[in-house]
């Protein structure tokens, strides 16, 4: 993190990687069920994405739900824009439409 305001450094994040994930804890050890089913996802779908845990900082935990006007974590990036949460990925998962999304926006999945 920097001196910069959180939500310019939010969207640097965001906008800088293809695939971003704010979340509780990492994708190694997830501090929460929702961020580890969102984890999960995008490891079957193999598809890579930086992370961010809110946990590290009270400053980003409340500002990314300000940048996004969301009020949960996980939140899910792609291509700067948000795509949604825990519960809105397991749907589009389930109906095939985040596989859609993903390779609507160039981003390689793992093959059906």
């Amino acid at each position: 993190m920097t001196d910069q305001p959180i939500a310019d450094w939010i969207k640097d994040q965001v906008t800088a990687n293809d695939v971003t994930l704010f979340m509780k804890g990492n994708p190694q050890f997830p501090q929460c069920g929702f961020s580890s089913v969102v984890c999960q996802i995008l490891d079957y779908l193999q598809v890579p994405f930086a992370s961010h845990n809110v946990l590290e900082n009270e400053d980003l935990r409340n500002g990314i739900k300000e940048y996004s006007d969301w009020p949960t974590i996980p939140q899910l990036y792609v291509k700067g824009e948000f795509v949604g949460g825990c519960d809105i990925l397991k749907e589009m998962f389930e109906a095939g439409e985040l596989r859609q999304l993903f390779e609507e926006k160039g981003i390689q999945v793992a093959a059906a």
